[in-house]
């Protein structure tokens, strides 16, 4: 089971727009070992899956004790929240892995994703690893790399009183962090900030990225949609 099964889509919702777009920017793919069985000079293992992803441009990458590139710090106040360092932070993630957890890197399109899984298997890191993303490209994935697909899980989305769920571009982005670290009225406001021009869709997506405590948030997939909000529904 992953975090990342339920990421909303309007592709995937049950009312569906007349032409909706498939997902083709949201990838992640994760690594995780068994204790006492495959968990040898682990560290090493879950440092070489990063770094090897650091090759593809990932959008994001997350260690699930720590978070991910952008991280929440305790040495500031409020009044740096929008003025501070938002550059990413990759090796500050693969520096502290210090045991078991769950290591992930995001991507933003399928190319830079398939590259990624060919490196991991040629590594033989001996760790399980799984691909969160739409099932036509995760299958699609397994045959380009001549992989044999172990197992699939669907998620079947939302069901019933879905009146009261949130709208879907909230949902699109609060979903994103399956630990559910960004709430609905969060994520509302920060979407009406976009609106307004109070903050950019970059500014945004960073922002909420450092909310997500295990480091799979999509700040691509997020400026995207942030950058879509702004004329939606105005």
């Amino acid at each position: 089971m992953t975090n990342t099964l339920h990421r909303y889509s309007e592709h995937y919702a049950f009312e569906k727009p007349s032409n909706p777009a498939p997902v083709k920017d949201d990838f992640i793919v994760f690594a995780m070992a068994s204790r006492g069985i495959n968990d040898d000079d682990l560290v090493a293992k879950y440092r070489t899956f990063l770094r090897l992803a650091l090759k593809h441009n990932p959008v994001n990458i997350g260690d699930a004790t720590k978070g991910g590139i952008l991280r929440p710090r305790q040495d500031l106040n409020p009044t740096a929240h929008w003025t501070r360092d938002q550059r990413p932070k990759p090796e500050e993630v693969v520096a502290g892995i210090e045991g078991h957890t769950t290591v992930a890197a995001v991507f933003d399109n399928y190319e830079d994703m398939k590259a990624f899984i060919h490196d991991v298997q040629s590594a033989n890191l001996g760790i399980s690893v799984n691909i969160s993303a739409p099932i036509a490209e995760a299958d699609r994935c397994c045959r380009d790399t001549e992989i044999t697909r172990h197992s699939v899980e669907y998620s079947l989305g939302f069901c019933g009183r879905v009146d009261k769920l949130p709208d879907a571009t909230v949902l699109e982005l609060s979903t994103m962090c399956g630990h559910g670290m960004l709430s609905a009225q969060f994520v509302k406001k920060m979407i009406d900030w976009v609106k307004e021009n109070r903050r950019t869709p970059a500014e945004v997506s960073r922002t909420m990225a450092r909310f997500c405590s295990c480091g799979v948030f999509n700040v691509s997939r997020a400026e995207r949609i942030l950058d879509e909000a702004r004329t939606k529904n105005r």
